[in-house]
């Protein structure tokens, strides 16, 4: 099961990212823009999700995705990191949060991040 030591390490892998403490909580950014939080004392991670796409996850799988209320009508969902299967899964829903907040400089560099035909 993942836990927040891997999602602080596979989120730092990823091209011009840094870790920043905002909201007394740690935060991932892509190029300044944040893509990825560690709120609930580190037991479950924020990421960028569209609203379609969040809506779907929380109906199919809300043992493991929510959206916390402050959140509601934005485009963030809740992920608990005990429910994750392993670090496939992990580096999969953080890879396209990073998408989502990548500038194209770095999405035209490295065009496969994340993508699952890697």
């Amino acid at each position: 099961m993942p836990d927040a030591h891997d999602v602080r390490r596979i989120a730092l892998s990823f091209p011009d990212t840094t870790e920043k403490t905002a909201w007394s909580m740690p935060t991932f950014r892509v190029a300044g823009k944040m893509f990825a939080t560690l709120p609930e004392k580190e037991t479950s991670m924020a990421v960028r999700c569209p609203k379609t796409e969040r809506d779907e996850l929380v109906l199919a799988e809300p043992e493991k995705f929510w959206v916390a209320d402050h959140e509601a009508f934005s485009a963030w969902v809740r992920v608990r990191l005990s429910a994750l299967e392993d670090d496939g899964e992990l580096t999969d829903i953080l890879a396209d949060s990073w998408r989502q907040a990548a500038p194209h400089r770095l999405l035209e560099a490295h065009p496969d991040l994340g993508l699952a035909s890697q």
